[in-house]
């Protein structure tokens, strides 16, 4: 019986499926997350009630089962009953009986927007689970929580939550004491606790109250995920998603990953096309690095950023007395890149007078410096960028049409980031380990409900605008996880008082009696003493909230006034 509390009490979603794929059972969060109730879905093909972005050849489930492992933190979309579609973040294991026989698997799910009832259900589950006691005591210890904390369930049980976990809320931040003060869970938050051996682990944590069927407060559970742990399997993905120091794993950019390599051993000219801040930059070193020249140097400029007389004399180089001030010879950029590559970026934006030189270097392989009428032989391969539209640039007579098909041997385009949204979570986790090192703050990831909000986004200034919201949340996050309240505007949430009337400052965690006296005050208080509304809020029933009302001798200030 306690067991199917518990798992009715867990944040995340569950489900379960047998060998033949059809559900099993369905928990309340679930439901609560998908619109579904258990009894539209039990027996029904799980692939018929999800509809995720995983079913078929890639399902996480099916993997987990037939490897016999468990599979943890993987993003992925599903459409709710209504059609909507909904991102969540879910974990997969086999479903064993106690003889550790697979007879389905079970899987849990977050919702990014915003366990069952059998003990071989808890025990399959990846994250870890445990709950307390009226005294705080621990009363249950699921596997994946030995896993996590190296401690033995038999030692665990029977011992104090702080004298196990040794976390850095314990005390005035206590989760569990802060969902039994409210009535409402906690979820994902970032906390550190030490295990057996002592060493430091970053946790996500949910907690909950833990309630009877009449809506008495018996303890609290709480779900935890290890942010540590990267699997061998993790890594190899990463490689097969990365090329140079490009990350994707949209099929979009996968396609262009399997041609670089053929692109970057030949001599041929690149035109790389794409909106700003798409990495059009990131291409050009990229094929540098795994080209024949990449001992050579690699030069860029930024033809849009110059006038036109600086421009040539940047990429031609002057002689002394070619103009004012110009004493002594400097070398240009196709000098500095010489036996290397040269990356013209924003070549849309060159005058007109520079693009027939351009043009003569490309064909005849020679260019003449500012001042001088010798001829100087130049060995550079040449990759072009632009976000505007050549062909268009042609027709409208502002471009030389012979340099745009001298520039566009080979084009690459690169697609928006609002095309590529399964990115944003790996960009997301690329910039935070990027600017943890950078500036030393022990930042571990992003909360499910910051990194919803970013999934919403269209970004407009594609992954460089992704990269400047992570800079300007690491100035706010001093640790653990980056929440919504970090993220700049219009992404962070207004900030609210959020002071009860009748709050008690949690020093120290609140007897489970007095966290349940205050919770009810304060959803009285909330609907103006109106017991049926309260009732429905703390989905007890009118005689559970009289007896309570009762048993704490709770006063309604209204008909103290009236007598």
């Amino acid at each position: 019986m306690q067991q199917d509390l518990i798992l009715d009490s867990i944040a995340d979603g569950v489900f379960t499926v047998d060998r033949n794929w059809n559900l099993t059972s369905f928990n309340k969060a679930a439901e609560h997350i998908t619109g579904w109730h258990k009894e539209e879905v039990l027996g029904n093909p799980c692939n018929t009630i999800f509809h995720s972005s995983v079913c078929g050849d890639n399902c996480i489930l099916a993997q987990s089962v037939e490897s016999g492992m468990p599979i943890g933190n993987r993003s992925i979309f599903i459409k709710g009953k209504d059609g909507e579609t909904i991102p969540i973040s879910i974990s997969a294991a086999p479903l064993t009986d106690p003889d550790g026989d697979v007879i389905g698997g079970v899987e849990t799910f977050r919702d990014l927007t915003s366990v069952m009832t059998k003990d071989l259900v808890l025990e399959s589950i990846a994250d870890g689970v445990f709950t307390v006691n009226r005294s705080w005591k621990i009363t249950s210890f699921n596997r994946a929580a030995e896993l996590i904390t190296g401690w033995k369930r038999q030692d665990a049980i029977g011992k104090s939550c702080s004298d196990v976990f040794h976390s850095s809320i314990c005390g005035d931040n206590c989760a569990i004491a802060q969902s039994l003060y409210s009535g409402k869970p906690v979820t994902n938050r970032s906390i550190f606790v030490k295990n057996i051996d002592g060493k430091q682990i970053p946790l996500s944590i949910s907690a909950a109250p833990l309630l009877d069927h009449e809506g008495n407060v018996i303890g609290g559970v709480e779900t935890f995920r290890d942010l540590s742990v990267v699997t061998e399997l993790r890594k190899q993905l990463s490689r097969r998603y990365t090329f140079g120091e490009i990350l994707s794993k949209s099929v979009s950019m996968q396609r262009i990953f399997s041609i670089l390599p053929e692109i970057a051993h030949s001599e041929s000219n690149v035109l790389v096309l794409g909106e700003s801040g798409t990495g059009k930059e990131l291409v050009a070193r990229a094929i540098h690095t795994s080209s024949r020249r990449n001992k050579g140097p690699f030069m860029a400029v930024n033809c849009g950023a110059l006038p036109e007389t600086l421009l040539e004399s940047e990429l031609f180089g002057y002689k002394a007395g070619a103009f004012t001030d110009a004493k002594h010879d400097r070398p240009g950029r196709f000098a500095s890149a010489e036996k290397g590559t040269l990356f013209l970026d924003e070549i849309g934006d060159i005058p007109a007078s520079l693009q027939v030189k351009l043009l003569r270097v490309l064909q005849e392989k020679v260019y003449e410096p500012l001042g001088s009428n010798k001829p100087v032989k130049s060995d550079v391969r040449i990759i072009a960028a632009t976000n505007r539209n050549l062909q268009s640039l042609v027709q409208e007579g502002l471009f030389r049409e012979d340099l745009f098909y001298r520039l566009n041997v080979v084009k690459i385009m690169l697609p928006p980031l609002r095309d590529r949204m399964e990115d944003v979570p790996m960009l997301t986790e690329h910039f935070i380990k990027q600017f943890g090192t950078q500036q030393g703050k022990d930042i571990v990831g992003i909360s499910d409900e910051a990194l919803s909000i970013l999934m919403r986004y269209n970004f407009p200034g594609n992954i460089r605008e992704l990269e400047n919201i992570i800079e300007y949340s690491f100035i706010l996050c001093h640790g653990g996880l980056i929440r919504p309240e970090h993220l700049p505007e219009p992404f962070a949430p207004k900030s609210q008082d959020n002071h009860q009337p009748g709050a008690i400052p949690l020093h120290k965690p609140l007897p489970l009696e007095e966290v349940e006296k205050q919770a009810i005050l304060q959803a009285l208080e909330r609907n103006h003493w109106r017991r049926m509304i309260t009732c429905r809020e703390l989905k007890i029933s009118k005689d559970t909230l009289r007896r309570k009302i009762e048993r704490y001798g709770l006063i309604n200030p209204l008909e103290e006034e009236l007598d």
